[in-house]
């Protein structure tokens, strides 16, 4: 996918606390079982540190796709089995969105910082 700007990436449209809120989300990240997070805006900046729980989290990788890119390698990233399974939990999470395969996302990569 290309870039939006000159820049890189185009401004953010949220902030970062707000990336991971679900509490069983925030639980999957401090388990290390999900490292990433699609959102349908930017919500962080490479290098930005995301704080959940007390412990921070870097992101490392921010770049747009499509959900119809989700593979089952990034399934597991998002902390699921399946792309089934991610896909279920968006639209119960969602109720009423649509799952299009050409809808874009952000993909937002992370990792724990050590102490």
């Amino acid at each position: 996918m290309s870039d939006h700007t000159k820049g890189g990436l185009p401004p953010k449209t949220c902030s970062i606390e707000r990336l991971v809120t679900n509490e069983k989300d925030v639980q999957k990240v401090l388990a290390g079982s999900k490292t990433a997070t699609r959102r349908n805006g930017r919500y962080a900046d490479i290098g930005e540190v995301m704080v959940l729980k007390g412990r921070e989290f870097t992101v490392e990788r921010v770049y747009a796709e499509t959900l119809g890119d989700l593979n089952e390698e990034k399934a597991r990233q998002e902390g699921f089995d399946s792309v089934e399974d991610y896909k279920q939990s968006i639209l119960k999470f969602h109720p009423g969105m649509p799952w299009l395969p050409e809808m874009g996302v952000w993909v937002h990569e992370f990792r724990e910082l050590q102490k």
